[in-house]
């Protein structure tokens, strides 16, 4: 437990760090408003010279309390606390050893490297069970509260910041900000929930022991069997469900054919699994 603790933090404190890295050396000079309270931040920086940490800070206190008062969670709350006072700390005192202008002058490379390596870092802190605290905080309470979907209230709040952006920068940066946005959104996911996605082999066949029994010897992937019928046909079938690594397919196909020609069978794409064979089950 006290090992998964300072592993956690470890990690909040990593993901914060790169965040506040992402914004001074790419975003901030590039003008490429982030989303939620940092991009807010930004652009009342533009105007007033405050410094970023600061406000983001300042704007996160109201959402604490949101969160302490209608989502609960101790734990979840002081973790997203944690994560955002050290993002805030560490981006003022970044601030000073970095030109300001940046690496480059290109938006293209700002927005494209400023989401990923942000996304990298937001995803490192929600794999330890926090958050960068801002729109998430907000989406949650929009959800809890009024059963809007995530997705959407994130939606609504960047857009309100690109929109916002494009009146105070130019309406290119905001559109590079959308591209920020996606970016990063795709690095969080992928660093949070990491690369090993594998497939789920779904077959449909008239000779399940010979696939089965293939599968099991050849490849030493379990296989799970339940009965099915065919609503056309309303003949009896026998289904089977296998997970396996995306190097596998191929021979997953190989063996069906060779055992059975006739069979139906569906591969999908599966982002986790967790028990015997891959990653443990583990409690968080």
């Amino acid at each position: 437990m006290k090992f998964n603790f300072f592993k956690d933090y470890f990690l909040l404190f990593v993901g914060a760090a790169i965040q506040a890295l992402c914004m001074v050396v790419f975003l901030v000079p590039g003008q490429i408003a982030a989303g939620g309270v940092s991009g807010t931040a930004q652009i009342i920086n533009h105007y007033s010279g405050l410094p970023i940490g600061t406000m983001i800070l300042i704007g996160n206190i109201p959402l604490f309390i949101v969160g302490w008062k209608f989502l609960g969670g101790r734990r979840f709350l002081m973790r997203t606390i944690f994560t955002v006072v050290v993002y805030s700390m560490l981006l003022d005192a970044l601030t000073p050893f970095f030109p300001k202008e940046g690496l480059t002058h290109d938006p293209f490379l700002n927005a494209l490297y400023g989401g990923i390596i942000g996304g990298i870092g937001v995803g490192l802190v929600m794999r330890a069970q926090g958050t960068s605290g801002g729109t998430d905080i907000l989406a949650r309470f929009f959800f809890r509260r009024y059963a809007i979907p995530v997705s959407q209230s994130y939606m609504m709040t960047d857009a309100v910041i690109a929109l916002t952006a494009g009146l105070v920068f130019s309406w290119q940066l905001a559109l590079y900000s959308v591209v920020s946005l996606y970016v990063g959104g795709l690095a969080a996911e992928l660093t949070m929930e990491g690369s090993s996605v594998v497939r789920a082999a779904t077959i449909i066949t008239d000779k399940p022991q010979e696939v089965a029994q293939k599968i099991m010897s050849d490849l030493q992937r379990g296989v799970t069997s339940w009965q099915g019928t065919g609503m056309y046909s309303g003949n009896a079938k026998q289904i089977l469900l296998c997970v396996i690594s995306r190097s596998e397919v191929s021979q997953v196909k190989a063996i069906v054919h060779e055992a059975d020609p006739n069979a139906f069978v569906v591969i999908g794409q599966v982002n986790e699994v967790l028990g015997e064979g891959f990653k443990p089950l583990k409690e968080k």
